[in-house]
């Protein structure tokens, strides 16, 4: 629990901003309490005032001085009548009788003897009005809330002023129960809901802690880790997000394996490509250098396959540079508008002369659906070069080649020995070659600059083989 720190604070907040809020509350229920019950208190002296004002009333007579009968019975009562102190002013302001209560006492007391302002409010009462006021409290010395109410007789006339005091402690009293029962209900409801809180701020931080377990995972280089979190929220999103990048990285991390499969492979067909020739040139020099061969036949016969050795190395680098160059995005090649109708004459041309040595026939069929395409010549020839030169090259002797161009489509099909279906996913491969005997200058990397040569042109490539039937290359532009 002390290790989720977010989880604590969002609880620290969601309890900080309930005290607030109950203090606000608080407070407001102080004032609209506190005014509430003293209008209520207000409202029920009133109605007491007024009711033995108008009893007082219906005593008073013209005949009658109001001492007399039953009038001098009932102010002798008449704070038991009330339950509470009762003080009656005449139209002269004379007290004709005060409550034995607080504010008796055993204390006499004149008009003179009440505070000053009980003045101005006996006086508004003779206007008719009825009059609150908290000035009597010092001098009965109690807290005390006193109702003034007019005496008017039947005709009209006031005769009188009864004035009420009642004690204002158990309004005190009822404010402070009812702040009281408010503070233990927002001290409860602070209880229930931090406990809430801290369960919701737990269940929210889960996740959280869940990913960043799945994050640590990844930096380990262990990406296999999913978060498996499913919430449809913004959390949900950002671990959907992380098990992209999981993925992504498991996927970066198969690409960089195989790539460095790919390199060592490189480095092992190279080296293993590069130490033949250079073995048998090395042999053959050797042997010329220390008087092994000296008969004029043997030294050409050296000599001849030093050459081609040479050659071959030379082709080998070419191929090299030129694979290398195309593989590579920045390097641009020079496109412009070319006919593809030409570069195949141009091919069948340069090809010819290596045809008529196996006496292979070419037979060209072209429409004129290429008639203007966006290319590099050099390239695009390079290409069909490589790929004519393979058709002639695993051609039988006075076998047929074909060229066929209809619906930009190119096809280029022989009738040779064909390519072995385990083998044609790889063709394309660098340094992927056959070992048999029409391939002995090859240096595996033709068909793979032909397709990087393809590929930076959008050209799509096909190939379709039966050994010893047909072999066929499809070019789509």
């Amino acid at each position: 629990m002390f290790k989720n720190r977010i989880a604590i604070k969002l609880s620290s907040y969601f309890a900080l901003a309930l005290l607030v809020f109950s203090i606000i509350i608080g407070g407001v229920f102080l004032i609209l309490f506190k005014n509430y019950t003293v209008e209520l208190h207000k409202a029920d002296l009133e109605k007491r005032a007024a009711g033995i004002a108008q009893t007082l009333s219906g005593f008073t007579s013209a005949n009658n001085n109001g001492r007399q009968g039953g009038y001098g019975v009932y102010l002798r009562f008449i704070d038991d009548i009330a339950m509470t102190d009762v003080w009656i002013v005449d139209q002269n302001r004379d007290l004709i009788t005060r409550g034995s209560g607080m504010g008796g006492m055993g204390k006499e007391y004149v008009y003179s003897d009440l505070p000053a302002d009980a003045d101005s409010v006996i006086s508004e009462v003779f206007t008719g009005k009825t009059a609150f006021s908290e000035d009597f409290s010092t001098l009965l010395n109690a807290p005390t809330l006193t109702v003034g109410t007019p005496i008017i007789t039947a005709n009209g006339e006031i005769t009188g002023v009864v004035l009420l005091h009642s004690p204002i402690d158990g309004i005190n009293q009822a404010i402070s129960d009812g702040l009281a029962a408010l503070a233990i209900s927002i001290l409860a409801a602070l209880l229930i809901a931090f406990s809430l809180s801290i369960g919701f701020s737990i269940s929210f931080t889960r996740p959280l802690n869940r990913m960043k377990s799945t994050a640590l995972l990844l930096a380990d280089g262990d990406y296999t880790a999913q978060t498996q979190i499913q919430q449809n929220d913004e959390i949900g999103d950002l671990a959907i997000t992380l098990d992209i990048l999981s993925e992504r990285l498991k996927q970066a991390s198969q690409d960089s394996a195989r790539l460095e499969q790919l390199r060592r492979d490189f480095v092992a067909n190279i080296s293993h490509e590069l130490r033949t020739p250079i073995t048998v040139i090395r042999g053959s020099l050797e042997a010329l250098y220390d008087g092994v061969v000296t008969d004029p036949d043997q030294v050409k016969s050296y000599q001849q396959q030093i050459m081609f050795e040479a050659l071959f190395l030379q082709r080998l680098v070419g191929d090299l540079l030129d694979l290398s160059r195309l593989q590579n995005t920045d390097f641009e090649i020079e496109k412009q508008e070319i006919n593809m109708a030409e570069v195949i004459d141009d091919v069948t041309r340069s090809m010819t002369p290596i045809a008529d040595d196996k006496g292979i026939r070419m037979e060209v069929i072209k429409d004129q659906s290429l008639e203007h395409i966006w290319g590099d010549y050099g390239r695009i020839r390079q290409m069909l070069m490589i790929l004519l030169d393979n058709a002639v090259k695993f051609s039988p002797e006075n076998g047929v080649v074909k060229l066929n161009l209809t619906n930009r489509v190119l096809s280029i099909s022989d009738n040779g020995v064909g390519i072995a279906a385990e083998n044609l996913p790889y063709i394309f491969n660098r340094f992927h070659k056959s070992r048999s005997e029409h391939n002995k200058s090859g240096t595996g990397l033709g068909l793979a600059i032909a397709k990087q040569i393809a590929d930076r042109h959008d050209i799509d490539i096909e190939v379709e083989s039966e050994p010893d039937v047909k072999t066929e290359f499809r070019l789509k532009f």
